[in-house]
């Protein structure tokens, strides 16, 4: 891929996303950085000086935000990187309306809208679209149920556009990182030691990312014992079940998520 093709990347003004958007400077690709406040895109933006850089404040979960964003993307895209997420933790019933509304808004229906809305550009360029989803995504984990069933969703989405739009030339790749180590680590650092999570840096997670984007995989999984752990989901989902049902009885998995 030559140095001129673009990527757009939502969530780019930190942890993952901002990863993203330096490896692929790296690599050579101009950048349009999409995310709700400009101040960390701009931060993002200051770190690149190799290609050139756009950056579009907009919230992506509205119609406004998606708009903004296709209007600075232009009429040809080669490179559409849904990453932007939310992520609130605990037990099901401690959950609220508003929080399970925010994590199925941002984590699955704005990606398909956007995907939706950037599709001509895309086409133009048979480009590639690359969702950012989660191991969590494979194996649904508790204590993390509303997101697991987002990134659930967001892998059947890139199954399926991937198979509606191969006749537009068009790759979806999926991309499954494992717990990773940005601000919304806060949110679960208690459950780290009783749910044995192991975490990357999310420069690591950017460049196993890249390097599948690049080799135009359809899916990436993290190295280590949650790849052996998805195939095991996968083929027998009762020996999961038993392993992680322990780990949520842990009295220390209950006392993290427990109303304080």
């Amino acid at each position: 891929m030559n140095s001129r093709k673009t990527v757009l990347i939502t969530g780019a003004g930190s942890g993952i996303g901002r990863a993203l958007a330096l490896e692929a400077a790296a690599n050579g690709f101009n950048l349009i950085l999409a995310g709700r406040t400009k101040s960390t895109l701009d931060e993002t933006a200051n770190m690149i000086s190799t290609v050139k850089v756009v950056t579009i404040a907009a919230d992506v979960t509205t119609p406004a935000g998606r708009a903004d964003i296709v209007s600075a993307t232009g009429d040809t895209l080669d490179i559409l990187i849904n990453n932007a997420g939310t992520l609130t933790v605990g037990q099901i019933e401690d959950i609220s309306d508003d929080q399970i509304s925010q994590m199925v808004t941002t984590n699955l229906v704005a990606p398909m809208m956007l995907t939706r809305d950037l599709l001509p550009a895309l086409t133009r360029s048979k480009g590639r679209i690359v969702n950012i989803g989660s191991v969590f995504g494979d194996i649904a984990y508790p204590f993390f149920a509303t997101y697991s069933a987002t990134k659930f969703g967001l892998r059947g989405f890139s199954d399926a556009i991937r198979r509606e739009l191969s006749g537009k030339n068009i790759g979806v790749t999926y991309i499954a990182p494992r717990a990773t180590s940005t601000n919304a680590e806060t949110k679960f650092a208690a459950l780290i030691e009783p749910l044995d999570i192991t975490m990357d840096a999310p420069d690591v997670v950017a460049k196993q990312a890249w390097a599948a984007i690049l080799a135009g995989k359809r899916e990436s999984f993290p190295k280590g014992k949650e790849r052996f752990f998805v195939k095991v989901q996968r083929l027998f989902p009762s020996l999961v079940d038993k392993t992680v049902g322990a780990q949520a009885r842990d009295p220390k998995a209950i006392a993290a998520v427990s109303p304080r």
